[in-house]
Formats: C-alpha cells, sequence, structure tokens
C-alpha cells in the first residue's frame, strides 16, 4: 500500500493537485513504518500518525539519517492539516510545483533507505 500511495502522490503532481501530494507522501512514509514496525516488534503498530512517534515507538528513529528527519519533519504535518477545512485554506496557497517535485524527490529517499531496511522476498513468495 506503501507504494500505490507514492503512485498516487506522483498521478496528483501530475494532476496539479498540489495538497494531496504531500498527503499522500505521508501515508507512503506512514505505511512504510507501520510495516517496519511491525517486522521489528511482532506487534500491530500504535495507532498514530506521527512518523516521528511511529519510528521512535519502533526504535529506529535513531537509526534514521539526519537529512532524512528532516524530510520526515516537513511530511509530519502534511496528513493532519490537509484533512480539516481550517487548514486546506492556507495548505492550497503555500505548495506549489516546485515544492511538491522536491518533496517527491526528497520523500523517494527516505522510502528508498526504508526498503533498504526490509527482507527482500524470496521469488515466487
Amino acid at each position: 500500500m506503501a507504494e500505490y500511495d507514492y503512485q498516487t502522490a506522483i498521478a496528483m503532481l501530475d494532476a496539479k493537485r498540489y495538497l494531496y501530494v504531500g498527503f499522500m507522501l505521508h501515508h507512503t512514509i506512514e505505511k512504510a513504518f507501520k510495516g517496519y514496525y511491525v517486522l521489528l516488534k511482532s506487534e500491530a503498530p500504535p495507532f498514530t500518525h506521527s512518523l516521528v512517534k511511529l519510528s521512535q515507538k519502533g526504535n529506529f528513529y535513531d537509526d534514521i539519517p539526519e537529512q532524512l528527519k528532516d524530510v520526515m519533519d516537513i511530511l509530519e504535518p502534511l496528513n493532519i492539516e490537509a484533512r480539516y477545512p481550517s487548514h486546506k485554506a492556507r495548505l492550497l496557497s503555500e505548495p506549489d510545483e516546485e515544492f511538491c517535485k522536491r518533496l517527491l524527490e526528497n520523500t523517494k529517499v527516505l522510502y528508498e533507505w526504508l526498503k533498504e531496511k526490509l527482507p527482500k522476498k524470496s521469488k515466487g513468495l
């Protein structure tokens, strides 16, 4: 599902639906973090959308390179703020195509870093 959300973010960028680029990128990393959490802890992840809390509770926050934590800081508010009308008007005036392109590229680096931590699937599974 994380990959699906990442591809949806690309589609939103192509459609110039900039508010939802960030929303979907947040979901990409949130779902990837939750998958990694389950892998590491063998239990359901906490009910939170906070990327920082997920990575801290999963005991992998300290493993994340600092420049990727910066990406998390940008993504963190985009999930919640995109959901509420009081924040949408402000957000709609902020993200533009260049911001979204950079965010997409930077999120991909974080996403790829995390995917490298996951075990590779055996062929045929």
